[in-house]
């Protein structure tokens, strides 16, 4: 199965001075555990996932004040589409992140999770032979 068959294509797009306030909750009446954050100024295209927003609230630092960029990975690992569930999970793995950007054409068309990974999987593995 490949990363276009379990990514979810429709995805929240955030700016970089949206406050951390802000973007957990379009996150989550969403339901979704990342964003993908444009910021031309920084060099394009990043993600801001729960993590990041956990680890600024932890640290005392207010989600009311404390901007977006100050707290987005612009360092990504993207995925194709074409990639493999395998390939997707083994970056997720070696990176120690649970969310990949799905690049098409140098555009973003989608985010895969661990999550949707196993969604794909577990099917799959309840019906193989034992």
């Amino acid at each position: 199965m490949l990363v276009r068959d379990a990514m979810s294509t429709v995805v929240l797009t955030i700016g970089p001075t949206h406050t951390l306030r802000q973007a957990a909750a379009l996150m989550s009446a969403r339901r979704i555990g990342a964003a993908i954050v444009l910021d031309p100024d920084a060099g394009g295209i990043g993600i801001l996932t729960e993590r990041d927003v956990l680890n600024s609230v932890g640290q005392g630092q207010s989600p009311d004040t404390e901007p977006v960029h100050a707290h987005t990975t612009t360092d990504v690992v993207f995925a194709a589409p074409a990639w493999t569930l395998e390939e997707a999970a083994h970056a997720m793995a070696h990176g120690g992140f649970r969310h990949l950007i799905v690049l098409d054409h140098g555009e973003p068309v989608g985010i895969v999770s661990v999550r949707d990974i196993i969604r794909c999987w577990a099917p799959a593995r309840q019906h193989a032979p034992a």
